[in-house]
């Protein structure tokens, strides 16, 4: 059993959690002042990697189980031996009873779409010398012209037709564009670092891509993980991202190595506290006109225990001059039960900056997760001041948190999908057409293709944020009851930030399906749209979106691409040790001009066990991988 992070908190720095919670929505909590973390330049990355491998057979097809810790809620099983990542023992929550949502035919805002990266160019990208990975946590950026998209582990850069422009179409792998090795020499068994959640930006006011991944170091070339962590962050020298791009390293240990402060992570082992380093999980990105904003979740890296969210500040001096530094701010005692979690920062469409008290930058975050019933009524607006000054010799920017009253939203139940044909469910299971297909296809000795059932829903953390319109948009994963239907639904809210009163809020759902992972994107103008997948009953993982208003909130429900089979990943099998199926951590938006680009999850193939088995084995013509089909969906929209 997990032990619970409000457990693990320092106890001394949770005194704040009754003035955030129990005060009224006006009153105002302030973090303690930033400190400063080196950030260094090391050096440019290469934008092509080795072609696509063509495996006759897996030859093993090994997991980086460095990276099989828990980004997204509870569970994960201690066989994995793997970084844990699990905030809290979050249970699902009790839902608001909501209206089912509309769900239209057609899909008039849809300018543009196209099926993304998937699972097979993540396994066979850089001559198959990666790992096979889920979930995706899909990235997305757009500017000038050019579309990025990256998941777990490739990137790749699209025209504005959605044509791919690098490595002669083919997805170029993250340790090769962060200038490392390749995740795994398959001759050699070498490993290089472990790379996992991406998210980018095209920042407006530097008018440049910006790409983040947090980055595991591992003992030379071996599994074995240091302990040691930091923020890879390429910058690209123009607009245009298929040209040079720099690379900035930000640790975030913070153990008091590497210039970092000590945080005194910790976690408990045979009644004993042990000191350990702290891991910066689950980085995500925003920017205001004087900054970019990196905000990651902290736990303790070789145990169980979660620290608080933290929250960097970057000047844009830094990030077009090559040196300088971070402020960081530890939310550690500044937010709910004691702590922050995802503090998601805003992006902000064109120009349309909060230039206010200094420069203004926006973040939203949840707390559902830390209630012993898996509910709340509360988010948080926190808001970093005087930003302008992290573009001086004496940065002294400010961080004030403001609890926002909202209707009642809980952490979402497992989504259900559509039965449908699972490969690699025969393949493990198949003792009589092929014998060895769990050996040398699943890379396991094991028969037992006993699932999980559902695919994950989240843990009701906030997801995108934008400011756009002189307000703050976000959306979260909740628990809907719809004519008596439990099900994972949408919650959504359009927040004054000068009041921090809710403007707009709403619910969506269906009786018989799931909408999970909302990404929210807004037009400078206001009008916004909600990026989803959606799965169900009746229902493969499909990506689909719905208009957001100000006015008049969420619309119909579209299906952009309707999935044509099931999910079919190694996590949703008990004997791959995962504890709970690993379906997305976040999708995306991006504002480029008019348009709002759209990225989901979903399952782009399906296949029988007979194709499954055609040489080479487990790639179903080269729709999948052997251990999973994940698939990514972009899409263009004019709202």
């Amino acid at each position: 059993m997990k032990t619970r992070s409000n457990d693990l908190v320092r106890p001394a720095m949770a005194v704040l959690l009754a003035v955030l919670v129990g005060a009224a929505a006006v009153t105002v909590a302030h973090a303690d002042g930033p400190v400063s973390v080196a950030i260094a330049k090391v050096g440019t990355s290469s934008f092509a990697s080795a072609p696509y491998a063509t495996d006759s057979d897996t030859q093993n097809d090994q997991i980086d189980l460095s990276l099989m810790g828990d980004a997204d809620g509870s569970g994960g099983d201690d066989s994995f031996q793997g970084v844990t990542r699990a905030p809290v023992g979050a249970i699902t929550g009790h839902g608001r009873s909501i209206n089912p949502q509309k769900r239209a035919k057609s899909n008039p805002q849809l300018v543009l779409d196209f099926q993304g990266l998937n699972f097979h160019d993540q396994r066979f990208a850089n001559g198959g010398n990666q790992f096979s990975v889920e979930p995706p946590d899909q990235s997305l950026c757009a500017g000038n012209g050019f579309v990025l998209e990256s998941v777990n582990d490739v990137i790749q850069v699209y025209d504005s037709s959605g044509n791919a422009l690098m490595n002669g179409g083919q997805a170029v792998d993250l340790n090769t564009f962060y200038g490392y090795p390749a995740a795994i020499n398959r001759a050699t068994g070498a490993r290089g670092p472990s790379i996992t959640d991406p998210s980018c930006i095209f920042d407006q006011a530097i008018g440049r891509f910006v790409h983040v991944v947090l980055t595991l170091d591992h003992v030379g070339t071996t599994a074995s993980l240091t302990g040691t962590n930091h923020l890879d962050i390429a910058v690209s020298d123009t607009g245009d991202p298929t040209g040079t791009w720099t690379i900035f390293k930000l640790p975030v240990q913070n153990d008091g190595t590497g210039g970092t402060p000590d945080h005194h992570c910790f976690f408990i082992h045979n009644g004993v506290q042990v000191f350990d380093q702290c891991l910066g999980d689950y980085p995500h990105i925003g920017a205001d006109a004087n900054a970019i904003y990196l905000t990651t979740n902290e736990f303790t890296f070789f145990g169980s225990g979660f620290f608080g969210a933290q929250v960097y500040a970057i000047g844009n001096n830094v990030l077009t001059g090559g040196s300088g530094s971070a402020a960081l701010f530890d939310t550690l005692g500044a937010g709910p039960d004691g702590a922050g979690f995802t503090v998601w920062p805003a992006q902000t469409p064109g120009a349309h900056f909060d230039l206010d008290n200094g420069g203004t930058e926006f973040f939203l975050s949840s707390d559902a997760v830390f209630s012993n019933n898996g509910t709340s009524s509360t988010i948080l607006l926190w808001t970093m001041t005087n930003t302008a000054s992290l573009n001086t010799l004496s940065p002294a920017p400010g961080l004030s948190i403001r609890p926002v009253a909202v209707s009642q939203y809980a952490v979402p139940p497992r989504a259900k999908q559509k039965a449908g044909e699972l490969p690699l469910s025969e393949c493990i299971a198949d003792t009589v057409i092929f014998p060895n297909c769990n050996i040398l296809v699943a890379g396991i000795a094991s028969h037992n293709n006993t699932s999980f059932g559902r695919l994950n829903s989240n843990d009701s953390r906030m997801q995108q944020v934008f400011y756009a319109n002189g307000q703050v948009w976000g959306a979260l994963d909740t628990t809907v009851n719809v004519s008596g239907n439990t099900r994972a639904g949408i919650a959504y809210f359009i927040i004054n930030p000068n009041s921090a009163k809710i403007l707009l809020q709403g619910q969506a759902g269906f009786s018989d399906t799931d909408l999970t992972y909302p990404a929210v994107g807004v037009l400078g103008n206001g009008r916004g749209v909600l990026a989803f997948t959606l799965t169900g009953d009746n229902d493969y993982p499909s990506a689909a979106f719905a208009s957001l208003d100000s006015l008049v909130g969420m619309g119909d429900v579209h299906v952009v691409a309707a999935g044509p089979g099931p999910w079919d990943g190694f996590t949703s099998y008990v004997i791959f040790g995962s504890g709970r199926p690993r379906w997305g951590d976040y999708g995306a938006t991006a504002v480029d001009g008019s348009s709002i680009w759209v990225a989901s999850e979903y399952i782009a193939q399906t296949c029988t066990y007979a194709d499954y088995l055609v040489v080479p084995r487990g790639q179903c013509g080269g729709t999948r991988g052997p251990l999973g089909n994940w698939a990514t969906h972009v899409g263009k929209l004019t709202p």
